[in-house]
């Protein structure tokens, strides 16, 4: 079989310094010019989430709309944060730098015009999940020129755009946001979460109205929609296309296929890559059986008709919140009085809410063994996407970022999925004075501390060259795992497709200075062979190669 191997990352040995940065962002922009491809998979995608509102403020112009003044709670507000200021970090190659080749950001359609007060003070739609029309992005947020300026520059450094789907609830009823009609919510009873039905056919908190999704009844639209498209002269190209689409599906005009709809125009108009799916299990089954076929003829769709901007042949991904799934269940969730299997026809991926308790609890060998064997037995063709914090998981692995190496570490290098959730990367602290539960979870990047500190900046410089590493061998996330010594610690991840073969060997905890490693199992006798994480190549001689460096691990790959 004929080998080709991938090519390698360039790495400065200075660690935590300006110059590094700077030579971290000339190879990533020199691989770019030099336009070398690599293969994708989703299966060990390196996924970035970040909150829109949270992350860069590209156009502060943009910061106030519908007259969303009053005080906030801490951290429950608008601050700022905006598509131009994503496609800035895009066109600066943060991303590239970091290894990204998938960035997941929270919904960007029209959010509820008034706030919210439930004992944790006034709030705002900052974070997305309260549409109020998702036929429109919300101007805090930017436009629609604005989107499709980042999808293009994502696409043109090889990074896919996955957006928020919220197919099963509005936002709350507010003065300024009148509640839908009962044939397309119901506003009670308040899921219970006990059993299948309790969480299904319910509202999900107080005061956010339930999408009707198990109705097939033909509905109107909303009045409070149709007086809003009016007034902003665009009602008759909405209904038109509502028209085209029911024409074209044969699907009855219930609620879940009008936002369906709504949703797919985000594949068909700017070519987004994927869709995280909100609330998964709050849904019908069906629902997200449908949604991927209206998906599936989106994303074909807008191949079709621009196949000048085509990545590859990659499926649509849709990966789905199913909260509190872990990756021990396999394809299925246990409601308690029912298992569903939410893969099959569903989604290529599920969040994986144990992975960051099984990192906790676990030898990393022992860890890494688990997710190898699910993964390509009961998970084999699907994935899950680990994460060790996020915008609503209260308890996460590291909240004062006291393990900052650590956590790289082992996100990096666990076989399937990685989620790194903004700030993960510069140890922004997960704890803030005066913040209330999810608030906490969700203030602003620290991008003065990536400029001025120098710990940070040291942190970071880890991040990077692992996430490079991870995203130049999609052997790590999606290959096979195996133990090639327990002291010093090494492994190999090997992955074969067709005629490219993808082979790795990594050393973690391993003494700092000069250390002997048998590569015998993994590299041939004369192969040069590059350390990715100090940058240095050396020569196999007897099986063994020796590595000089000040640093407790080691990323090997094949010198090209």
């Amino acid at each position: 079989m004929k080998k080709v191997l991938l090519p390698i990352i360039l790495l400065t040995a200075i660690f935590g310094c300006k110059t590094e940065s700077k030579n971290h962002e000339n190879q990533a922009q020199e691989k770019q010019a030099q336009g070398e491809t690599l293969p994708f998979m989703w299966e060990g995608a390196n996924l970035y989430f970040l909150m829109t509102d949270r992350f860069n403020n590209g156009d502060k112009t943009n910061d106030l709309n519908f007259d969303r003044t009053k005080t906030p709670g801490k951290l429950r507000g608008f601050q700022g944060g905006d598509l131009k200021g994503i496609t800035q970090k895009i066109e600066e190659g943060y991303f590239t730098n970091l290894g990204i080749n998938a960035i997941w950001m929270t919904p960007v359609v029209e959010q509820i015009h008034g706030a919210t007060d439930e004992g944790t003070g006034v709030s705002y739609g900052f974070h997305g999940y309260w549409a109020k029309d998702w036929t429109t992005i919300d101007p805090n947020f930017g436009t629609a020129e604005d989107l499709r300026n980042l999808v293009d520059a994502a696409h043109e450094r090889g990074i896919r755009i996955v957006l928020d789907a919220v197919i099963n609830h509005t936002g709350p009823v507010t003065e300024k946001d009148p509640v839908w009609p009962n044939d397309w919510v119901r506003t009670e009873p308040q899921c219970q979460y006990s059993n299948y039905e309790n969480t299904i056919t319910c509202t999900l908190v107080k005061n956010l109205p339930d999408i009707k999704t198990e109705s097939n009844e033909e509905v109107d639209l909303p009045p409070q929609l149709i007086e809003k498209w009016k007034a902003e002269g665009r009602l008759e190209q909405e209904m038109a296309e509502l028209d085209a689409f029911f024409e074209k599906t044969g699907h009855p005009r219930a609620p879940r296929f009008y936002i369906m709809k709504w949703l797919s125009d985000y594949i068909t108009d700017y070519g987004i890559d994927g869709y995280r799916c909100d609330t998964v299990k709050h849904t019908e089954e069906f629902v997200w059986e449908e949604f991927k076929t209206v998906c599936d003829n989106a994303f074909a769709e807008f191949k079709a008709n621009h196949p000048d901007k085509i990545l590859d042949d990659s499926d649509f991904y849709l990966v789905g919140e199913v909260y509190n799934y872990g990756i021990s269940g396999g394809k299925y969730f246990d409601f308690g009085d029912k298992k569903v299997n939410y893969y099959d026809d569903m989604f290529t991926s599920q969040i994986n809410f144990e992975y960051k308790w099984n990192a906790q609890q676990m030898p990393k060998e022992a860890l890494f063994q688990k997710y190898d064997s699910i993964l390509h037995h009961q998970l084999k063709g699907y994935t899950v996407l680990n994460y060790l914090s996020s915008h609503d998981d209260g308890q996460p692995f590291d909240a004062m970022r006291q393990k900052p190496f650590e956590s790289a570490n082992l996100l990096m290098l666990t076989p399937g999925g990685s989620q790194v959730y903004y700030g993960d990367e510069s140890a922004r602290v997960l704890k803030v004075d005066s913040a209330q539960g999810d608030a906490n979870l969700r203030s602003a990047m620290n991008w003065k501390a990536i400029t001025n500190d120098s710990t940070t900046r040291a942190i970071l410089n880890h991040w990077q060259k692992l996430g490079q590493f991870r995203e130049q061998h999609p052997a790590i996330g999606a290959g096979k795992h195996r133990l090639i010594s327990e002291s010093p610690y090494l492994f190999s991840r090997e992955l074969t497709l067709g005629e490219m073969e993808d082979v790795v060997l990594i050393g973690l905890d391993l003494k700092e200075g000069q250390k002997t490693l048998d590569v015998s199992s993994v590299f041939s006798e004369g192969n040069v062979v590059y350390d990715a994480y100090s940058n240095q190549e050396v020569k196999v001689s007897d099986g063994k190669v020796v590595i000089d460096s000040k640093f407790n691990l080691v990323l090997l790959e094949l010198k090209k």
